[in-house]
């Protein structure tokens, strides 16, 4: 059985201690491929070191995360340095398998809404550009980013919801706007998970599997640091929602991300 973790921040402080060690486990449980969504210009190095350490493992995503932009003065700074590395990616880097971790966060603030929309669309306008996916981060933004992203409807976009959190509606409105894919987590085995309704409703052929970790951890490690290893339970409950053999979700769900972020990954050829 072959899963992609298909957003992982490995690169984060939180692995310093025992990465490599966390790297092994992900491959001894199955996961041959880890793609590495970017956060912002402090933790570009980490994910970079990562990814030429082990190329055949690890694919960076490139992209500014909208609780960047909150209350930072450089964040239009930022994004041109986005744009710099996806027209000319850093050496030891053969590509970028996407444009993110962008999108809208309102969570913590509102106050920079304007501004989170202005980088989205600005992000999203370079994916079209390179003709790349992207992925996208929502949190207490739905109706924005409906807004946003149906405005590009019949434009060729692209890409993943990360820890897709909404409901039926919204998850066929979005898929009515591009060849869209569903990232489903840990969140999914939580008692009274929301989302695990949604993920009956939900075809197996829109999904992919992530862990966004070290967050969102699944059962049974809730409470602890997530890692990519543990993708194999959200596989297993995806599996358990849809009444099919874990096998058949790993497969379908590999099968997708390849075709999402591109066939460089030893599952394309499997």
């Amino acid at each position: 059985m072959k899963l992609i973790d298909t957003h992982s921040h490995l690169y984060e402080p939180e692995f310093d201690a025992d990465r490599e060690e966390a790297l092994a486990r992900a491959a001894d449980a199955g996961v041959c491929r880890l793609l590495l969504p970017a956060i912002d210009a402090q933790s570009h190095e980490r994910m970079f070191d990562l990814c030429r350490r082990h190329p055949d493992r690890c694919t960076p995503m490139m992209g500014l995360h909208p609780t960047s932009v909150n209350d930072n003065p450089l964040w239009q700074e930022e994004l041109t340095r986005v744009e710099e590395y996806l027209h000319h990616p850093p050496e030891g880097i053969a590509r970028f398998c996407a444009v993110g971790e962008i999108g809208l966060d309102l969570y913590w603030s509102r106050d920079f809404r304007e501004e989170q929309i202005e980088a989205f669309r600005r992000q999203i306008d370079l994916a079209l550009e390179g003709g790349l996916p992207i992925a996208v981060h929502v949190r207490e933004a739905w109706p924005e980013t409906l807004e946003v992203v149906e405005s590009y409807r019949g434009r060729g976009l692209r890409g993943v919801f990360h820890a897709f959190s909404d409901g039926v509606e919204t998850y066929r409105r979005l898929k009515e706007c591009g060849e869209f894919l569903f990232g489903i987590g840990g969140v999914v085995t939580y008692k009274k998970s929301r989302i695990a309704d949604v993920v009956r409703e939900m075809q197996l052929g829109d999904l992919v599997l992530e862990t966004d970790c070290p967050y969102l951890t699944p059962v049974p490690h809730r409470g602890e640091r997530n890692e990519s290893a543990y993708v194999r339970y959200v596989c297993a409950k995806v599996a358990e929602l849809k009444g099919l053999a874990e096998e058949e979700v790993a497969a379908a769900t590999t099968a997708n991300a390849v075709r999402m972020f591109g066939s460089d990954t030893p599952a394309a050829n499997a």
